[in-house]
């Protein structure tokens, strides 16, 4: 599923940006025949990450804010996330081979994430790259991040956003 799909219910209710998105994996993609919905979605509210707060309030424009989803989308899907515990995963199958219709296994999945994440953060290049990933991957709010950062009050957003259009460039959003 792609991300036109990820983002194609994007509505506000309450002061609160709700989007659609499809779960991805075997017969998650799956669509239900009678209303053409994913099997298997999650309903999220944007405005709950620090780039979700920036983009509903107008801090940041549709481009910056996709080319903030990403990047944090491949961190996730890199599971580049410290584990706090033991995985429960079940074991993966494996049939020896790719599967006929030429999707790519878990493993080659995480390892294509982590390539597009590792070149998305070298072309921001070490002067954007800190707050980026402070708070798009990490989650930290503007005002922790530039605090750890050494930087002044009101100075993060300016360099995020310059971050962010070179994100764009990146991943060629129009």
């Amino acid at each position: 599923m792609g991300d036109r799909q990820n983002r194609a219910a994007v509505r506000a209710s309450a002061g609160r940006l709700l989007a659609e998105k499809v779960l991805e994996g075997e017969t998650v993609g799956a669509l239900v025949t009678a209303g053409q919905r994913p099997a298997r979605s999650v309903t999220v509210n944007l405005a709950e990450s620090p780039l979700g707060w920036l983009f509903a309030r107008g801090l940041i424009d549709q481009r910056q804010f996709d080319a903030g989803e990403k990047l944090r989308a491949d961190w996730e899907r890199a599971n580049l996330a410290p584990s706090i515990t033991m995985r429960w995963d079940a074991a993966p199958i494996s049939s020896g081979s790719r599967c006929s219709d030429g999707h790519l296994e878990p493993t080659e999945r995480q390892t294509a994430a982590r390539q597009r994440f590792d070149a998305a953060m070298t072309a921001l290049g070490r002067d954007l790259n800190d707050i980026a990933w402070r708070v798009i991957c990490s989650g930290e709010a503007m005002p922790v991040a530039e605090k750890a950062l050494g930087w002044p009050v009101r100075s993060g957003r300016l360099v995020l956003r310059m971050a962010l259009d070179r994100l764009a460039d990146f991943y060629r959003l129009g």
